[in-house]
């Protein structure tokens, strides 16, 4: 099972140019945390696949989502919930394609597992269904 510890070395592994922003942010709060907070470090990765999108990078992404559907499928919960709540749904949100970019662009990416959180996270926004994994139970600190 995959640890939250071990969640950004699966997602560098496939995305190695984030490495950078990776170590920044781990230096820029090694004083306060022995890591970042995810979720921050979840958001700028969100900004740095909208930018892939961008600059169609096409090989880099089949291989990030690849590593986002291990995390779903092997991690621990909290490794789910960041990546459903962390990372997917940032992807969504529009205020982060700025540069006409859209969510849209990453459904040919999606394995089975993340396409059917991402349908769960369009109905949480656009209908207000409770986000729940598929036993019922809502992700622990999630949107639900």
């Amino acid at each position: 099972m995959i640890a939250n510890t071990d969640m950004m070395s699966v997602l560098l592994e496939a995305c190695p140019s984030f490495s950078t922003k990776w170590e920044s942010s781990r230096d820029e709060w090694r004083q306060e945390a022995d890591v970042p907070p995810l979720y921050l470090v979840l958001a700028d990765f969100a900004r740095h696949l909208i930018g892939m999108v961008e600059r169609g990078e096409k090989a880099v992404l089949v291989a990030v989502f690849t590593a986002v559907e291990r995390l779903l499928v092997e991690g621990d919960p909290d490794v789910r919930e960041a990546t459903v709540v962390g990372l997917l749904e940032d992807l969504q949100n529009l205020n982060l394609h700025p540069n006409g970019t859209a969510p849209e662009q990453f459904l040919p990416y999606l394995g089975p597992a993340s396409a059917r959180w991402w349908e769960k996270l369009d109905r949480f926004w656009q209908h207000g269904e409770l986000l729940t994994d598929d036993d019922g139970a809502a992700p622990a600190g999630g949107a639900g």
